[in-house]
Parts: C-alpha cells; sequence; structure tokens
C-alpha cells in the first residue's frame, strides 16, 4: 500500500483502493451472500414470503442426495473435471517447458502468438467448430470413411469424451500460461549442471523443473478445474443426453424449473467443491495463496 502511496499519490490510489472495495462488496460478497439466503430458503409464491413458511432449512440441500440421477450427474462431473485438468496438464506441461526453457524468444512469441489467436473467438464460436468437426455428417467422419478406416460414420457426440475434447481445448491457455511463468524464472544453469551431472531428463524435470513449477501447476489445475465444473456452453453443445453435466442441471433449477432456491443450493454445493479443490491443490503442491498469486 505504500508503494501504491509513493507510485500514485494520495488522492489516485484512494479513488482504485475504493473502486477494488466497490467491486468486491457488490459484485462479489453481496451476490453469494444473497446466494447463501436464496439456498436456505423455501420455494415459495411472492405471497407467502417473509410469512410462517419462510424458514430456512437445509431441506434445498438434502434435495441432491435424494435425487439418484443428480447425484451421479454431480459426481461425473467432478470426475470428468479432474480428468480434464489432468489431460490439460499432460498436454500442456511439455509445451511450456519448450516455450520457457528450449524455444528462442522470437519462436517462443510467435507459438505464443498462434496459441492466443483462436482465443480471440467466442468460447461458443469455438465449441461449435468441434460440434461441426465431430458431427454425424462432419469433416472427421468423411475423412475416416474415405481412408477406409469407417465402414459408416460414427457418432462421437454420444458419450463424454467429445465433450472431454472441447474442454481441453477451451481450457488449455489456463494452463500453459501460468506453467510458463513459473518455468521462466527457472535458471537454466541448474538443468544444465543435472545434465552434466549425469540426470537424465525424466529425472531433470522430477527434481529441478516440476518443483519449481509448483505454484504455476497448482494455478493451472485450479484455474482449469474450476472452469471445467462450471463450464455450460462446451457440455450444453458437444454433449449428448445421457453426458448431462452438473450446471446444465443448475441451468434448468433457475431458468426452466423457475425453482432459484435449489438452484441457489446446487451453486453453492458446486462453489464447495471448487473451494475444497483449491484447498486439496495447495495441499498437495505444498504451496501458499501468495505462491498462488505470484
Amino acid at each position: 500500500m505504500r508503494d501504491l502511496y509513493r507510485r500514485f499519490g494520495g488522492g489516485l490510489t484512494t479513488l482504485m483502493v475504493a473502486l477494488v472495495v466497490f467491486w468486491i462488496i457488490m459484485l462479489v460478497v453481496l451476490p453469494q451472500l444473497l446466494m447463501i439466503d436464496f439456498s436456505f430458503r423455501p420455494n415459495l409464491p411472492p405471497s407467502k414470503i417473509g410469512g410462517p413458511d419462510d424458514v430456512h432449512s437445509w431441506a434445498n440441500y438434502a434435495t441432491l442426495f435424494r435425487n439418484q440421477v443428480h447425484l451421479t450427474i454431480f459426481f461425473k462431473t467432478i470426475w470428468a473435471s479432474s480428468l480434464v485438468t489432468f489431460i490439460t496438464l499432460i498436454v500442456c506441461y511439455p509445451m511450456a517447458y519448450y516455450l520457457a526453457q528450449v524455444a528462442k524468444p522470437q519462436r517462443t512469441a510467435q507459438m505464443l502468438l498462434l496459441l492466443v489467436i483462436p482465443f480471440w473467438i467466442n468460447e461458443i464460436l469455438r465449441t461449435f467448430a468441434w460440434w461441426i468437426i465431430f458431427a454425424y455428417a462432419g469433416p472427421l467422419n468423411g475423412l475416416l470413411t474415405a481412408l477406409g478406416i469407417l465402414d459408416q460414420p460414427f457418432r462421437w457426440m454420444s458419450g463424454n469424451g467429445v465433450v472431454i475434447v472441447g474442454m481441453v481445448y477451451a481450457y488449455i491457455l489456463f494452463m500453459v500460461f501460468p506453467i510458463y511463468n513459473a518455468l521462466e524464472s527457472l535458471d537454466r544453469n541448474q538443468i544444465d549442471a543435472a545434465r552434466d551431472l549425469g540426470s537424465g531428463w525424466l529425472r531433470v524435470h522430477r527434481r529441478i523443473a516440476i518443483p519449481h513449477a509448483k505454484p504455476g501447476i497448482a494455478t493451472g489445475c485450479i484455474m482449469t478445474f474450476m472452469l471445467a465444473a462450471g463450464s455450460y456452453a462446451v457440455p450444453a453443445l458437444l454433449g449428448s443426453p445421457g453426458s448431462r453435466w452438473f450446471t446444465e442441471i443448475i441451468y434448468n433449477w433457475f431458468f426452466e424449473g423457475g425453482n432459484w432456491n435449489q438452484g441457489a443450493a446446487y451453486a453453492m454445493i458446486l462453489l464447495l467443491l471448487c473451494l475444497f479443490f483449491i484447498l486439496l491443490m495447495m495441499k498437495l503442491f505444498r504451496v501458499g495463496l501468495a505462491d498462488i498469486a505470484k
């Protein structure tokens, strides 16, 4: 805070802090408090709101555990989001290491630009492009059929596979950049010294690169998991009736069922899941909030 006052002066610093506080209170804290209040209240007609039936209870939360279909979708969302996070990490770590430690600065800039350019397009349009590729009469089936690999077109969008592929693509930058930023600060001399002493590449990554990149890996995993678990557009476009996401259930409660109280309870359960995942990643990688914030 003192650095801000020295750099920008008292008036401008006070204005910036006030805007940040206003943003946090009005757009984060108050909406969450309202959601919590909604989640504990029953869904009542306007005439009964504030009456004797309008009491706080755990009934909306208990609905999830009484509804076997919704509970199954909830656990499937956890598993699939974890799988998306793991696959994205496996894909992005070698890419981030190459960009940070192997590629020349000019090549790194070119590759980062190539990664970023597709994301200038709206997420729904990028997801719809995958829908076109994996459609029953799409180019993928046409190519595989022409090559004789498939006798007839295959219904790719009949399970969770295409949803996972779409999510890995949609959130790849949220894994690449944190790991790249962490590995960029790694002294190349440490890697060269380990190689000179006879360490193989697997040992170099296990003992030097990965421990140094832990804050970036933790940040990337947290961001990817939260975005995957809270995604609606990707599973709605690429999924089938048998591959519903928990966010679709929440959407149905809010906008199709008209039960905002039940939807708020389901949304809070999803939020608690994401908070638990953040704590798990911090514990697993032994990093703190300050490390992640870097």
